[in-house]
């Protein structure tokens, strides 16, 4: 047998000085930048490979997990002791739906209870006085401890984590669920999760509150205070900035974002008597997962390492410092079009997420951005986090990616960037003066417009539907909600349990209510409490707990959107059209050629429409001129495309294309490239437009659906 290889004593050590001479005699003058530095929406840029040395000068290379600043993750053990939390989102918004659902999910891998309430709920709405459109859209409809006790029928509330994002104010929410708490003797101290209310975080979604800032604060205290109390393991505050990256944000603003509403709750609830630590150590942190898989990884580590500083900046020690995360995969990247491919992007997002060492976690379903998620896709989305911890083993190590030059450097980077962002909203006066001036709105939108800019090139590309799209795709069901009879059955059950309940109990708890609405101490959350058990709805505990709160803020939301969208819409119109007319216009591939020399533009052209819903007329090519002008006009079509090489089209494209237009002027004549020399001439000669990989793809397929009117 020969000898074993020794990787280290066989072959001699190469410097990055040597390493980077041979890459620049490799690139042959090209510049080392421009051709394998990677530029970053974050403005980071991206290396080819990092070395060693890449580490020096990084301050928190040698900490340990479980040590501030946290940049390895908060738990010594990481999850090998305490997996993240399977964290599904269940929005079904019929309570009896609700419960079946999520005993059936619990009993299947999901181990915390993640709640969402519908937009009534959130608004601190009863279906009788929300709008139709509020009512069931997009969560639980949660009005009375009657709607609680069929919500929660058999599930225990304290055997597992909960979740529940609020809106402005979680008094009148965590009422309910403490009534029902009580209703089935239930320790309160055993509740633990996040039942938190983000007002800066709601105002930033949707540009309003229902109630002004500083009651939203009041009731942020008099929640913080009575759980420090009563449920020492909950957390109170909700700091959710998946907002800004489902508006086209980028990491950087992740993490500013996050720290400068931090700071402003942390300023806020001192103001209220609170102390850091007892603040710190109720906020819950909430982020949307991109798509940029060693970004976001590093975006985690990168938050805790900011946010530890933040808290020692007033005065918190090192345990109330320690970051608590739940993350979900985004809703920016997901598509209608071919949505099977969520299932894909989503897997490579958990895998972000849990490298990166969030807490907890949901995994969108598949159609999660079109219809309610059915139990298949509730399935498949938590299984992605069984199969990572079950078969990946993430539950094995701890900061997996440690160690790595790459994510280290890049954690430095994004912490550094996103820290400086910080300190300019602190000094404009903190998050919530900076979102009423704009700020964060612009700063995302110019980000987004980036973002938009290479989508329409496919620079940035969604594969499915602005590349490699599946014209067979057999289309899923989408069931629209009928929000108006959803809300009619609401209205009607909570009439039913208005007429039962003891008048007396529910003006004397109500007239208590009101004494503290202007408390910011546990009094006003036991009062709601009381007020919930005496069968006061959320609608009514919010109303009442709001009394007297003025100058409820406005400021210019963000535009939430998905980044598909544009290209969804091209697609949805062409498959309109021929849902109207019975077929789409057919646009005629004038291949120049034996095969060899058209097929790759006849493929790419047809892979291209295709993009659109469009769809080409091929052959097998044409050997003059005259042949293929012929074929051309006697195809119907109202659009050709010349396919051949640069070096024939000096040849061939002046001539058949002046031959077309001549007997066609209506023809929209497209050439298959863009020979830089020859574009006058060939524009002369009748050329509308040129197909190419650099094009702009939306523009391009936009105009050509004018063309063939299919959109006007």
């Amino acid at each position: 047998m020969g000898a074993t290889l020794d990787i280290l004593k066989d072959f001699s050590p190469v410097s990055h000085a040597e390493w980077l001479e041979k890459v620049e005699k490799d690139l042959k003058g090209k510049p080392f930048d421009k051709a394998l530095i990677k530029k970053t929406y974050e403005g980071i840029d991206i290396q080819p490979m990092y070395f060693q040395h890449d580490l020096e000068g990084l301050a928190y290379v040698d900490t340990q997990p479980g040590e501030p600043p946290y940049l390895r993750g908060c738990s010594a053990s990481g999850s090998v002791v305490n997996p993240w939390r399977v964290a599904q989102e269940i929005t079904i918004a019929d309570p009896e739906e609700f419960n079946r659902a999520a005993a059936f999910d619990l009993g299947r891998g999901q181990t915390c209870l993640n709640i969402v309430l519908d937009e009534a709920g959130k608004n601190g709405l009863d279906p009788e006085t929300a709008e139709s459109t509020q009512t069931g859209n997009g969560g639980l409809s949660l009005a009375s401890l009657g709607d609680a006790r069929i919500a929660f029928k058999n599930i225990d509330l304290t055997a597992q984590e909960c979740r529940l994002a609020a809106g402005p104010s979680a008094i009148a929410a965590m009422a309910l669920l403490v009534a029902y708490l009580l209703e089935e003797e239930k320790k309160i101290e055993d509740l633990h999760g996040c039942v938190a209310a983000d007002p800066l975080g709601t105002l930033a979604r949707t540009g309003s509150l229902p109630l002004s800032l500083q009651s939203a604060y009041a009731h942020m205290a008099a929640l913080t205070r009575w759980a420090a109390a009563k449920a020492p393991r909950l957390r109170t505050i909700g700091i959710d900035v998946s907002t800004y990256q489902e508006s086209g944000g980028n990491a950087v603003q992740d993490i500013a974002y996050a720290l400068a509403t931090g700071a402003e709750y942390m300023r806020a609830m001192g103001a209220q008597g609170l102390d850091a630590d007892t603040v710190a150590s109720r906020i819950a942190f909430e982020f949307a997962i991109g798509a940029d898989f060693f970004m976001e990884i590093a975006k985690f580590r990168a938050a805790r390492l900011c946010w530890c500083q933040v808290v020692e900046a007033f005065g918190g020690s090192a345990e109330a410092a320690a970051m608590h995360i739940h993350a979900r995969t985004s809703r920016w990247n997901k598509t209608v079009v071919d949505p099977w491919v969520n299932m894909l992007r989503v897997s490579t997002e958990a895998f972000s997420g849990i490298a990166g060492g969030v807490d907890s976690m949901h995994v969108g379903p598949f159609d999660e951005i079109f219809r309610e998620p059915n139990e298949f896709s509730r399935r498949i989305a938590r299984n992605v986090h069984i199969v990572l911890r079950e078969e990946a083993h993430f539950d094995k190590v701890v900061d997996p990616a440690g160690g790595c030059w790459y994510v280290e450097q890049l954690s430095s980077q994004l912490a550094d960037k996103a820290w400086a962002m910080f300190q300019q909203i602190e000094g404009q006066g903190g998050m919530f003066k900076a979102l009423s001036a704009k700020g964060p709105q612009t700063e995302v939108a110019v980000v987004a417009a980036k973002r938009a800019k290479n989508i329409a090139t496919r620079t940035d590309r969604f594969v499915g539907t602005s590349m490699y799209p599946n014209l067979q795709e057999q289309k899923q069901v989408i069931e629209p909600s009928d929000h108006a009879a959803f809300q009619e059955t609401r209205r009607h059950s909570l009439t039913s349990l208005k007429k039962g309940r003891n008048i007396a109990a529910f003006d004397s708890a109500l007239a208590v209510l009101c004494k503290h609405i202007d408390g910011t101490d546990e009094a006003l959350m036991e009062a709601a409490i009381a007020a919930a058990r005496a069968g006061a709805t959320l609608g009514e505990i919010f109303g009442h707990a709001a009394t007297g709160s003025k100058e409820a803020p406005q400021v210019e939301k963000l535009a939430v959107h998905r980044g598909a969208e544009s290209f969804e819409r091209i697609r949805q119109a062409t498959e309109a059209y021929a849902q109207q007319h019975g077929s789409v216009p057919k646009i005629f591939l004038a291949n120049m050629g034996p095969i060899p020399q058209h097929k790759a533009r006849a493929d790419f052209s047809t892979a291209f429409f295709n993009v659109a819903a469009l769809e080409t007329m091929a052959n097998t090519g044409f050997s003059t001129v005259a042949e293929a002008a012929e074929a051309a006009l006697a195809s119907d079509a109202r659009a050709m495309v010349i396919c051949s090489t640069d070096a024939t089209y000096p040849d061939l494209v002046p001539e058949l294309a002046s031959k077309v237009k001549a007997a066609q002027p209506g023809m929209m004549v497209i050439l298959a490239g863009y020979p830089k020399d020859h574009l006058e001439n060939f524009r002369a000669a009748g050329v509308d437009e040129f197909l190419h990989m650099r094009a702009n793809a939306l523009e391009l397929l936009t105009t050509v659906q004018k063309h063939l009117e299919v959109i006007a």
